[in-house]
């Protein structure tokens, strides 16, 4: 009997001791990502596959709109998100009391003059019809493009808050046409060039290196996407560790044999 109550009180002294090595045991951490659905949630799956490869687990959360990505960051759903550039992120602090901030830069999404017509900015004739998006933020941005291409000129200090109002100068008299974001690129056949950003040059198959005449440059502030955490968190080990990977060759290597030239590398 005496050998029994041994064997039991062995018994319950292991299992006591597992137990607690279990609960002493902390679980890998996850980082959990937030992008938006299409390329930024496709290149996120790419660094998450290479932090595997690293010892950094990543949980790409996707999101369908540009509004909710910041709100989860801020509430503490996600640990991160990449899917904006700076002026929206400062945008959304402003509106929402919110205090997020860039960690890294990650990819490039350049707007451009398109044209089915003509394969230089020179070769634009007078009165040439120009397609701009109709949305102020793009429009402006489209309007902001043209000038640093020199076709047109624009009051000091307006930068992408430009509107057609704010031309001061237009030489060869282009004729400016609002059209709907998404439906510049079909638009291309009755017009003489278009301002179009990158997604949707994707989604409707136009290649920059052929039917791009001018692109934004490439620390152009809209053009930039971002990596951002919230404020108190931006040190974190582990996040830091995931921007290197981000912006490490093997991503380099990912977006130029997915992508080919339309999502360029910002890093």
């Amino acid at each position: 009997m005496k050998g029994i109550k041994s064997v039991i009180g062995l018994t319950l002294i292991s299992a006591l001791a597992l137990g607690l090595t279990a609960c002493g045991k902390e679980e890998a951490k996850v980082i959990k990502v937030g992008a938006t659905v299409g390329p930024h949630a496709q290149v996120v799956e790419a660094v998450a596959k290479e932090a595997a490869k690293q010892g950094l687990k990543v949980e790409v959360v996707e999101f369908s709109d540009y509004v909710t990505p910041n709100a989860a960051l801020d509430d503490g759903s996600i640990d991160l998100n990449s899917y904006q550039h700076q002026p929206f992120l400062d945008n959304y602090n402003q509106g929402h009391d919110s205090h997020l901030t860039s960690i890294g830069r990650s990819i490039l999404m350049r707007m451009g003059i398109y044209s089915d017509k003509f394969d230089s900015l020179a070769a634009l004739p007078n009165k040439a019809r120009i397609g701009i998006p109709n949305d102020p933020t793009n429009g402006g941005r489209g309007l902001l493009l043209l000038a640093q291409a020199k076709l047109i000129t624009l009051k000091s200090d307006v930068g992408f808050k430009a509107t057609l109002q704010d031309i001061t100068s237009n030489p060869k008299q282009l004729q400016f046409v609002e059209v709907d974001a998404a439906q510049l690129p079909r638009a291309l056949d009755d017009l003489d060039a278009a301002a179009i950003t990158m997604n949707y040059v994707m989604s409707s198959g136009l290649d920059p290196k052929k039917q791009g005449i001018f692109l934004e440059a490439k620390d152009a502030p809209l053009a930039v996407m971002v990596i951002a955490a919230r404020e108190d968190h931006k040190d974190d080990a582990d996040y830091q560790k995931f921007v290197k990977i981000f912006q490490s060759q093997a991503t380099r290597e990912f977006l130029e044999k997915t992508f080919k030239g339309t999502i360029e590398p910002a890093f």
